[in-house]
């Protein structure tokens, strides 16, 4: 296990904007405010979604679309610096309207609506390689 103290310093609210993309907010946040690690919770709705799924065994992502008016139920991340910018690892689980869910790792997501709740951490988090998963992961 690896761990460290954070402090916070940094609380943010966002109301997503219509029709943009869900994660390059995040990102964009991030870059605007100087935001180098933080963690995020979030709901609304998408009118689309691109999930993504890791394959353990063979080390790949796989990509599943969906596109149709999806709930967001749950969405939750972090923030941090992956080869030099900001990058939102966006998890979310999505449901439908007879209340199935889907969910994964949040790669794009068109708003219908969403808001947001941002912690800004004090202390640089920089995503780096981990031979063991393949994955880009916190230090």
């Amino acid at each position: 296990m690896h761990y460290r103290e954070v402090e916070t310093v940094g609380e943010y609210l966002l109301r997503l904007e219509h029709g943009r993309d869900w994660r390059t907010q995040l990102e964009d946040l991030a870059a605007e405010e100087g935001i180098d690690a933080g963690w995020f919770v979030g709901l609304g709705a998408v009118q689309d979604a691109t999930l993504w799924y890791y394959h353990q065994d063979e080390g790949e992502y796989e990509p599943v679309e969906f596109d149709e008016h999806l709930e967001v139920a749950s969405c939750v991340g972090n923030l941090s610096d992956l080869d030099g910018e900001p990058f939102a690892h966006t998890h979310a689980v999505l449901s439908r309207p007879d209340g199935e869910s889907v969910a994964g790792h949040l790669d794009e997501a068109t708003v219908f609506a969403g808001e947001v709740y941002v912690t800004e951490f004090d202390t640089d988090l920089v995503r780096e390689h981990d031979a063991t998963t393949d994955l880009d992961l916190w230090l």
